[in-house]
């Protein structure tokens, strides 16, 4: 086990609190007026599944598990779960949809993933941190509002709402963070 302090938990990670592993869905820094700075993390146990909410001083130790991340491209989906091959040996695994969660949206046929392994199993996917999608639908450009920095709502390809400058129109291909689906830039391609 490797101990870190808490400020540098991400998604993904691996933590063993108590003997036991979790899973790191979410991981946020806090740093009030007054008061000690803290790390709010969401994490979901490896076993059983349950959700759990820690927060910790961003100075605490806490222990990283060791696993093995692995660069894995995405084939498909079936019943069984996501299927993922390592270029380097042809040997595939799949994902099961728990363990997925909510980054299935973006997962595109052949984009490569750093999936964390510990003894053979799957416990967590990493995605890029940007993929390139194509906006769908989203609201007119009202006159007069391109000049100011408001943002409005679209919908992408991939099912997923964001929020995008007035002068982005559907059919345009975009650049969103995996991270909190938001807009960075208009794609180059």
């Amino acid at each position: 086990m490797v101990k870190v302090i808490a400020s540098s938990v991400r998604k993904g990670n691996v933590l063993d609190v108590d003997g036991k592993l979790y899973v790191v869905l979410t991981a946020a820094n806090f740093h009030p007026g007054k008061g000690t700075p803290v790390t709010q993390v969401d994490m979901r146990r490896i076993v059983d599944g349950v959700k759990v909410s820690e927060r910790w001083r961003t100075t605490e130790q806490v222990e990283r598990a060791f696993v093995e991340d692995v660069n894995f491209q995405y084939l498909y989906e079936d019943g069984e779960g996501f299927h993922f091959m390592n270029p380097a040996t042809y040997d595939q695994v799949v994902v099961d949809v728990d363990t997925m969660g909510d980054q299935k949206a973006y997962l595109q046929e052949g984009m490569t993933c750093i999936l964390s392994i510990h003894e053979g199993i799957p416990l967590a996917l990493e995605l890029p941190r940007h993929v390139t999608l194509e906006i769908t639908e989203t609201e007119p450009v009202v006159k007069g509002q391109t000049a100011s920095s408001s943002y409005k709502p679209a919908m992408l390809s991939n099912g997923i709402r964001t929020l995008v400058p007035p002068h982005i129109n559907a059919g345009t291909r975009v650049v969103i963070a995996t991270e909190d689906n938001s807009y960075v830039e208009r794609a180059k391609d």
